[in-house]
């Protein structure tokens, strides 16, 4: 009974969601623009999480999209999407797996389509990263050697 009403009281609210960080570089424009081939990316995404002040919590989904075409870089993209969720009243084991998997997959669709955005506004070829399984994510990063400041990283192909 004690546990049906802790979690009766339990607390999950989106405060705010923003963009943290968005660069767009081509460091090889305009002469990539002639080049011949096929491009070739690489992804890297990233949760981090951190606390703030009074049962507050910052979530960070961050991705690094990088395209080369003939090993020059064509264009590369980073960025960060963050939320700040209030959050009372859950267990403390259960904390890092809600803010990881849930909150990341809150900020996540904003990260995607931002970058895409930003993407398609600098007349580059379009990318739209796949929806992501934070929960598997969350499980290797577990099953892993642990990374600084609560950081997970993971890269896809």
């Amino acid at each position: 009974m004690a546990d049906q009403e802790q979690t009766s009281d339990a607390v999950f609210n989106i405060s705010r969601v923003y963009i943290k960080d968005l660069s767009l570089e081509l460091p090889n424009a305009p002469e990539i623009f002639l080049e011949a081939g096929t491009p070739e990316t690489n992804v890297e995404l990233g949760v981090q999480t951190q606390s703030l002040q009074n049962d507050h919590y910052e979530v960070i989904a961050s991705a690094t999209i990088t395209t080369k075409v003939n090993q020059k870089v064509l264009f590369l993209v980073e960025g960060k999407q963050a939320g700040i969720f209030e959050i009372r009243g859950v267990p403390a084991e259960q904390l890092e797996p809600l803010l990881e998997i849930v909150g990341a997959g809150i900020v996540y669709p904003y990260l995607r389509a931002n970058l895409a955005d930003a993407i398609s506004r600098a007349s580059l070829p379009p990318i739209h990263l796949t929806e992501v399984n934070f929960q598997a994510l969350y499980e290797a990063k577990k099953s892993s050697p642990a990374q600084p400041n609560g950081a997970a990283s993971y890269s896809l192909q």
